[in-house]
């Protein structure tokens, strides 16, 4: 979970995202939905193989498709019934845990 991940903070995380996101999605999003969602979003880098390989190459470049990930954290959030969120209110929590990942290095070492 990303919680278990050198360097990840969840609450850093949260700001982040709340930073990131226009103000009205602020207003509907609490900290637990963007928790919820951040938690997909780890599920899914897992499922991939893309987090927690020891024996994977250093020098190999993390690379998926943000709307494959967008999808799967949709899909699931629709299965858990978390909240009434359209697509385009998830891509900005995507896009702001993909931001908040990147400042903070988590692909690289």
């Amino acid at each position: 979970m990303a919680e278990e991940l050198l360097g990840y903070d969840d609450m850093a995380s949260v700001a982040f995202i709340r930073n990131y996101i226009p103000q009205e999605l602020k207003e509907l999003l609490s900290d637990d939905d963007i928790i919820y969602f951040v938690d997909l979003i780890y599920d899914f880098y897992e499922s991939r193989g893309l987090l927690g390989d020891e024996d994977a190459d250093e020098d190999a470049v993390v690379e998926f498709d943000e709307e494959e990930l967008l999808d799967y954290v949709v899909k699931n959030a629709m299965k858990d019934g978390v909240g009434k969120f359209d697509r385009d209110q998830i891509r900005f929590v995507v896009q702001g845990e993909m931001a908040y990942s990147e400042s903070i290095n988590l692909f690289e070492d």
